[in-house]
């Protein structure tokens, strides 16, 4: 396994394009030059040792030379074993709300970026825990299996929109349901589930869903975005604002935040309901339950003992580099001698 620790360094790499059009340019100059002053035939003949092909081989040797160091700079390494880590944490799921309703700008920048700012906080504070996301509307996917790779989570979760689900509605016991599958039964680690959602649902069944997954040692956790007075759904197209949803008698459908049926849920589930209106507050609340959960004993496979290798291409760079120095224009004298073309008569 490869890691690249400075990726910004491959810019630079830009340079050995410009080199080779820089010397076929400077190529075509000469010998457009040297046809005003003699034909080809009487230049072969005052310059009978020169090789064309050992000039394009010395350019070539520049190029992967320079290629070859551009590449050290960004200081590659390679996870010489596959090591099982014993760490210590909990287990978090969150279930993110991705229904058009989400949509709604009684919150800002809009309660589903308000979902995401949250979720992106509180995954920069988590230490060894493991964390996965769900998204739902109409019915529930699974966006990121349970994983200690808290960068992943961050870039499935900034991708996260209402497009990505085919049916629209909110279905929040699927979403509990669905979270009841992530947990690995093998290992009894602390497991809390966070759904945030602006609390409409167009099912009946999630307070019982609740209820099960307290059984399996799931604590449920809800976390509220939006207004009570609610607001409009926007509908924008590339970006701009084309109007808002309207309902079959053509009037604007406004949107508000069902604060009670979280709090059911939260209570069902051994959990709080979290107001989420306000970002840091929301995120310190859920820090606080984490930090003072339970931490538990987990296995994670991962690449370890990384070892720098920019060395081999230094090495190799300055060999190409060196090879170009020391390789003359002229004709190899051993492959004349062979007349592999039959050049001589």
């Amino acid at each position: 396994m490869y890691q690249i620790e400075e990726t910004s360094y491959f810019i630079y790499l830009l340079i050995v394009p410009i080199v080779f059009v820089a010397y076929m340019l400077v190529y075509w100059w000469k010998k457009s030059t040297q046809k005003k002053f003699a034909d080809t035939d009487l230049l072969a003949r005052l310059s009978p040792e020169k090789s064309s092909f050992k000039s394009f081989l010395k350019i070539g040797f520049i190029g992967l030379g320079l290629t070859l160091l551009i590449v050290s700079l960004t200081n590659p390494k390679m996870g010489t074993k596959l090591e099982t880590i014993k760490r210590e944490g909990v287990d978090i799921v969150f279930a993110l709300d991705v229904s058009k309703s989400m949509l709604a700008e009684d919150i800002a920048p809009s309660r589903l970026e308000k979902a995401k700012q949250i979720l992106n906080k509180v995954i920069d504070k988590l230490g060894s825990d493991r964390v996965g996301i769900i998204i739902y509307a109409g019915n529930a996917y699974p966006l990121l299996p349970i994983t200690t790779d808290h960068a992943a989570a961050k870039m499935f979760l900034k991708n996260a929109n209402p497009d990505m689900v085919s049916s629209q509605g909110t279905a929040i016991s699927e979403a509990i349901d669905l979270g009841l599958t992530y947990f690995d039964n093998d290992e009894q680690t602390n497991r809390f589930l966070f759904v945030i959602s602006d609390g409409e649902d167009h099912q009946e069944n999630s307070v019982n869903i609740t209820a099960k997954a307290v059984k399996e040692g799931i604590k449920t956790y809800t976390i509220g975005v939006g207004l009570a007075k609610g607001g409009p759904i926007p509908m924008k197209r590339n970006g701009v604002l084309v109007g808002y949803k309207k309902d079959q008698k053509g009037e604007t459908v406004i949107t508000k935040l069902h604060a009670d049926l979280l709090k059911e849920i939260a209570s069902e589930g051994n959990g709080i309901y979290i107001d989420g209106n306000k970002t840091n507050e929301t995120v310190e609340t859920i820090s606080e339950i984490l930090i003072h959960a339970e931490k538990n004993e987990f296995e994670s496979k991962q690449f370890s003992d990384y070892k720098d290798q920019f060395q081999w291409f230094i090495g190799f760079g300055l060999l190409f580099l060196f090879l170009d120095v020391f390789l003359l224009d002229k004709k190899t004298g051993w492959i004349q001698r062979l007349n592999l073309f039959n050049q001589k008569k």
